[in-house]
């Protein structure tokens, strides 16, 4: 595919009339592992799920591989914030991977033995085989999230769209993570992951956005990545997040 993974166009997101996202334009490029950095309130759930259409736009548009996404689904997965998600649905781990699926065989057939045998083969690649058939009420809040990861593995995607992936997760599914994400990139794939640790972006990452309400500058970690760049996203309080990033950058 030549086009552009992920292409965005003057978008503006409202909510109550003040905006969240202004005039974002960005480009992602094919086969990069991208962060979307910046302040509480900067609006980069927002660009997630406006990309996903799960709010909606005031003005603008997203293509994906040069269409909408409607007509791209097949080709994006998404792993929400996990906080989001409502545990306590009685499901097993298996069949919320098995959900990744169903995008591939439509409303009408029934997933078979070969959706489950990928879907257990997603598990594995999670390091969660052996709890294929435990509730994932009862999986810890890692667990869980390596569980969403092996779903939006079976969707096959092009495209992947992670909200914080890393938050709350020990530090074994943090490197489970990062492991399954340059796996993703040495396929081909492209990550967008909304992340909030400053101090590991440029370790995690290589093409980075910095966004407050608007596309401060988007690129490569290399370029990108300068404490002029931070301070015209971060404003005053960048030193503060320079010398203990985790402690005050939280989504």
């Amino acid at each position: 595919m030549s086009t552009l993974p992920l292409k965005i166009n003057d978008l503006t997101v409202a909510y109550h009339e003040q905006p969240v996202l202004w005039d974002v334009d960005l480009s992602i490029p094919a086969g990069v592992l991208a962060a979307i950095v910046g302040p509480n309130g900067a609006g980069k759930s927002t660009l997630i799920k406006a990309t996903l259409g799960l709010v909606p736009a005031a003005a603008g548009s997203v293509e994906i591989f040069g269409q909408p996404y409607a007509q791209q689904r097949k080709l994006v997965g998404y792993v929400p914030q996990r906080s989001s998600v409502d545990w306590d649905f009685p499901t097993s781990a298996l069949d919320v991977v098995m959900m990744g699926t169903y995008g591939q065989l439509g409303w009408v057939r029934r997933p078979g033995r070969a959706q489950r045998e990928l879907a257990l083969h997603c598990l594995e690649q999670v390091s969660m085989a052996d709890f294929a058939q435990r509730q994932i009420s009862q999986l810890s809040g890692g667990q869980q999230q390596r569980v969403f990861l092996a779903r939006a593995l079976a969707q096959n995607a092009q495209l992947y769209l992670m909200d914080e992936p890393f938050v709350g997760v020990d530090a074994t599914t943090e490197r489970a993570i990062i492991d399954l994400l340059h796996n993703l990139r040495a396929q081909g794939k492209t990550v967008v992951c909304v992340h909030h640790d400053l101090e590991s972006a440029p370790e995690y990452f290589d093409w980075v956005v910095l966004l407050n309400v608007r596309t401060i500058e988007a690129g490569p970690m290399a370029a990108v990545w300068t404490p002029e760049n931070l301070a015209r996203t971060y404003g005053g309080r960048f030193h503060t997040l320079q010398r203990s990033p985790a402690a005050e950058v939280v989504g």
